[in-house]
């Protein structure tokens, strides 16, 4: 009997049907989708049809309609559009987040930057911090420069680690000088982050926990160690000795105009003490500024006026050259003192070259110890414009009797003058510092002294000093 031709095309549409239904449960099989993801693209397309979540795959594609079938077909084939989603769990780390300083320099030799990378590597596995870790639990990023690591069990570790390698550079850099030392800038924090697969296959991870240690970190001067308020109050909770070098500095303004409450962790041989550098400001006296200003010519004058409570008052004199393309008509100042002051009672007061008094844009910090303000200028310093001069004056008390100053820039004349009453017993003493290491040696120049009617002047002068030279005055 011969088939009708309805027949021949009810068989012909049966047999497209079931190969269509075969290989997309071949794909399902292969791609490691269940029945749910069928469940999900007809609830997605509204597709009318019999089925139930009973039933299994091959049921609910019978019972499917071609055109829903080659529209599935379609989505499973073309898998560079259906990207599969990120798992929502996330796991919290401790993160210890370290760069070098300085490594991008054009002017430094390629070869000299990585050497200086080889040298971070084998410093930071030398630790027992680093020695220690569990290479299955915790995570462990190279950046080009540096390492980001973040520890699954505790936040001691990132704490931990950064002391180890401060102690472990400090003896590094005692055999080098200049541009062959070694400096860091380091964050830590305490976040979540989420699991990604890379192009290669192999989990990375991303998520506030490692993203708000790099803002901190970003914050950083040379040699200094900073903490997010997360990871800072767990660890002051964890151990008494932690709260002497754990200090609160405020709050500081990072990527995307987010504020983040920063600590610096500092003590003896350890960190930099001195507030981090604000992203959003011209620092007359800052690292930062190294690519603003140059300062040919320092003048400070401290003065004496009360020895019971040793008010001193200060007097700064800046030359400064505007190296930039653009002229620059604002200025930030940095000041810090041995006791606590309020902002008003230093009676501070800044003037320009035609003793104009400038006035203040904003206190940027107030802290006890510590003070940041920005300053308009009367008139903008033009690029490479000279006889351009900033002088600084303020009262603080000075009840360790002495003065550390950190040049920002080359200097070729420097001056210090020290103004005392004549029954005034005095050391006349300067030091050289190394920030790095902390290490201290007598300066290369001099005092000259002066006495003269009811008082004792001693000066110290000194030419051709270079940028982030540090020395202490001590009386």
């Amino acid at each position: 009997m011969l088939a009708s031709k309805g027949q021949k095309l009810g068989k012909k549409k049966t047999k497209n049907h079931l190969g269509m239904i075969g290989e997309i449960l071949g794909i399902l099989q292969e791609s490691g989708k269940s029945k749910d993801w069928i469940l999900r693209e007809v609830k997605r397309h509204k597709i009318k049809c019999s089925i139930t979540p009973t039933m299994n795959s091959f049921e609910m594609l019978k019972s499917c309609s071609p055109e829903f079938l080659s529209h599935a077909l379609h989505v499973l084939k073309d898998d560079d559009f259906e990207i599969k989603g990120i798992s929502t769990l996330t796991r919290t780390f401790h993160w210890f987040f370290t760069d070098i300083v300085g490594s991008a320099n054009p002017a430094v030799l390629t070869k000299d930057q990585a050497q200086k990378v080889w040298a971070l590597n084998e410093l930071l596995g030398r630790t027992d911090t680093f020695r220690n870790r569990d290479e299955k639990l915790d995570v462990l990023n190279t950046t080009g420069d540096g390492m980001v690591i973040g520890f699954h069990d505790s936040p001691d570790k990132p704490l931990l680690l950064a002391i180890e390698l401060h102690k472990l550079l400090s003896r590094y850099n005692q055999s080098r000088k200049g541009k062959d030392k070694l400096a860091v800038r380091i964050g830590i924090d305490t976040g979540p982050v989420f699991f990604i697969k890379d192009v290669t296959g192999k989990d990375n991870v991303w998520g506030s926990g490692i993203i708000m240690a790099r803002r901190v970190m970003d914050l950083a001067r040379p040699m200094q160690i900073l903490a997010s308020a997360r990871i800072a109050n767990n660890l002051n909770k964890l151990h008494r000795r932690y709260k002497e070098i754990i200090h609160p500095i405020g709050d500081y303004k990072i990527k995307h105009g987010e504020k983040l409450s920063v600590f610096n962790i500092y003590g003896e041989g350890l960190g930099n003490m001195r507030p981090p550098n604000r992203q959003d400001s011209k620092d007359i006296g800052d690292e930062s500024d190294t690519a603003k200003f140059l300062f040919p010519k320092v003048e400070l004058k401290l003065e004496l006026k009360d020895i019971k409570t040793m008010m001193t008052h200060h007097s700064w004199i800046w030359n400064a050259v505007n190296i930039t393309d653009t002229p620059i008509d604002h200025v930030s100042y940095y000041l810090e003192g041995d006791v606590d002051k309020e902002f008003a009672d230093l009676n501070v007061k800044i003037t320009d070259e035609n003793n104009t008094k400038l006035k203040m844009l904003s206190l940027d910090v107030n802290m006890p110890k510590n003070k940041q303000f920005i300053i308009k200028l009367e008139r903008p310093i033009k690029p490479g414009q000279k006889r351009r001069f900033l002088k600084l004056e303020y009262d603080w008390e000075e009840p360790k009797r002495n003065f550390l100053y950190t040049l920002s820039t080359d200097c070729k004349k420097f001056e210090c003058h020290l103004i005392v009453p004549n029954d005034f017993e005095i050391k006349q003493r300067v030091l050289k510092v190394d920030i790095a290491t902390k290490l201290k040696t007598r300066a290369s120049f001099a005092s000259q002294v002066r006495y003269l009617k009811g008082r004792t002047e001693v000066t110290w002068k000194a030419s051709n000093l270079k940028a982030y030279d540090a020395y202490q005055f001590e009386w």
